[in-house]
């Protein structure tokens, strides 16, 4: 093989090689959990690294979700709550629309959602207000909050 030619490969390979990882490094990011009623453990306790690249109205966010959950069947209630060393927000994107959920003062400080989940797919983003990634940790429960 010529040298010249192989100066056009190389960059061909490397560009496709980087492709792959980063491709494999979203498609590992999200993990799928299946949600139906009366689960066990109560609560599914998830971890993960919150904020990203994207830019958005709840904070930084990856550009592929951090979870995806698969509801069997709508639930009179689910509880979801994220707690991280940052600023965290959550993201959530599934059949009863797109909603974004930041941090109040009622929930201690983290965002929180519960209440009626219709059966479907949602996808969930765990944003950051603040610069940087932290690591954080969501509860999903059935439980009302005592």
């Amino acid at each position: 093989m010529k040298l010249p030619a192989l100066f056009n490969i190389v960059p061909s390979v490397l560009a496709l090689a980087t492709i792959l990882v980063l491709a494999n490094a979203n498609f590992v990011r999200a993990e799928n959990v299946k949600i139906e009623p009366n689960f066990k453990p109560d609560p599914i306790v998830l971890n993960g690294e919150s904020g990203g690249s994207k830019t958005s109205d709840c904070g930084n966010i990856a550009l592929t979700p951090n979870q995806t959950l698969e509801v069997t069947e709508s639930l009179p209630y689910l509880r979801l709550a994220v707690e991280g060393n940052g600023k965290p927000t959550l993201l959530i994107d599934g059949p009863g629309g797109r909603f974004c959920v930041l941090p109040d003062s009622y929930s201690g400080g983290k965002p929180e959602m519960s209440g009626f989940w219709q059966k479907g797919n949602y996808s969930l983003y765990i944003g950051e207000l603040s610069q940087g990634q932290y690591t954080y940790t969501l509860s999903i429960s059935q439980q009302k909050k005592k």
